[in-house]
C-alpha cells in the first residue's frame, strides 16, 4: 500500500468520525420513547399494535421505532426526508402550522406535524356507514412512521431555525469531539448520559425515566392544549421554545460544549423523551379504542 493510499484511507476514517447522522433522537432515543409508550398502552391498543408490527419486530414496537430513519435515504423512501422536522423563522422562537409546515419546495403539509396528522388519519378507522371511499394504506408502515414522528416533534431542534437547518450547520465540539449542534441533541447528550449515569445500559436509563413519570405528569402531558385524538402543534411549539431556551443558548459556532451544557440540558432531554412516550401511548390508545367501538357496532 502506497503513501497516497494510506492518506486517502486516513482521510476517509476522519470524515466518518466527524460527519453526523441526522436521525431524530438517534436510535437510542426513539427506542426509549417507544419502550415508555408500550408501558402505557391499553390491552386493546397493545394487541392492535402487535398485530400491525412486522414479523421481525417480534411484537416489540421499540424495535422498529427507528425504521423511518433507516429507510429515508433509500430511493423508494426519499420522499419522507422532509417529514422528520419543521423549520421555523430564525430567532422568532415560535411555530405556526400554516406558516411553517412545508418542504423546501414550498409544498404544504410536508413536515413532521403534517406527517403526524396524515399517519393518524391513515390508521384511524372509517365508520362502516361512511359514504367516503376507503383508501387502502400500509398500516404497518403508517404505525412505524407515526411512532417515529411523535418522537421527532419532541426533539427541540427538529423544530429549530431555518437558517441553520435545526442546528445542523452549527459546528461545535462535544467535549473533544467535533460535531454539530443538531447531532448533540439527537445522540450525544443521551450517549454521554448512558456512560456517565447508567453504566452504558439503556434499560437502566428507561427505568430511571419511568420512575419520574407520575400520574400528574401523564395527565398534564396528554391533555395540554389537546383537542381530539392528535395534537402535534402544541408539541412543536414546546420544542421551538426549548430550542431557544436551552439548545441554542451558549452554543454558537466553534463553542466547546462540556459539563455545564450537558448537565443542564440532560433533564430537558429526559423530560422530552418521557413526554413523547406517554403522548404516543395516549394517541395509540385513542386510535385503537375507536377501532374497537366500530368493530362492536
Amino acid at each position: 500500500m502506497g503513501v497516497s493510499d494510506r492518506w486517502w484511507i486516513s482521510r476517509a476514517v476522519i470524515c466518518l468520525l466527524i460527519i453526523p447522522r441526522i436521525n431524530g433522537w438517534g436510535k437510542d432515543g426513539h427506542y426509549v420513547i417507544c419502550k415508555i409508550a408500550e408501558n402505557y398502552l391499553t390491552e386493546d391498543a397493545l394487541a392492535a399494535v402487535k398485530a400491525l408490527l412486522p414479523d421481525h419486530a417480534e411484537g416489540d414496537l421499540a424495535d422498529v421505532c427507528s425504521w423511518p430513519d433507516e429507510v429515508r435515504r433509500n430511493p423508494h423512501y426519499r420522499w419522507s426526508s422532509p417529514l422528520h422536522y419543521v423549520d421555523t423563522p430564525d430567532f422568532r422562537c415560535n411555530y405556526q402550522y400554516s406558516r411553517d409546515c412545508h418542504d423546501s419546495a414550498g409544498r404544504k403539509h410536508r413536515c413532521v406535524t403534517g406527517a403526524i396528522y396524515n399517519y393518524t388519519a391513515q390508521i384511524m378507522p372509517v365508520p362502516h356507514k361512511s359514504h367516503l371511499s376507503v383508501v387502502k394504506y400500509n398500516l404497518t408502515e403508517a404505525l412505524m412512521f407515526l411512532s417515529h414522528f411523535i418522537g421527532d416533534v419532541h426533539q427541540p431542534l427538529h423544530v429549530g431555525f431555518t437558517g441553520d437547518e435545526g442546528g445542523n450547520t452549527i459546528v461545535v465540539r462535544w467535549y473533544r469531539r467535533k460535531t454539530n449542534l443538531h447531532h448533540v441533541w439527537d445522540n450525544m447528550i443521551i450517549e454521554s448520559a448512558l456512560k456517565t449515569f447508567y453504566n452504558s445500559d439503556l434499560t437502566t436509563m428507561i427505568q430511571s425515566i419511568q420512575r419520574n413519570i407520575t400520574e400528574a405528569f401523564v395527565e398534564l402531558s396528554t391533555q395540554k392544549n389537546c383537542k381530539g385524538a392528535v395534537c402535534p402543534n402544541p408539541y412543536a411549539s414546546e420544542s421551538v421554545n426549548l430550542a431557544c431556551k436551552f439548545a441554542y443558548r451558549n452554543a454558537t459556532p466553534g463553542t466547546t460544549l462540556g459539563d455545564d451544557y450537558f448537565l443542564s440540558r440532560l433533564p430537558v432531554v429526559e423530560d422530552r423523551l418521557a413526554q413523547a412516550g406517554v403522548r404516543l401511548a395516549a394517541l395509540l390508545n385513542s386510535i385503537f379504542s375507536v377501532h374497537k367501538s366500530i368493530a362492536e357496532e
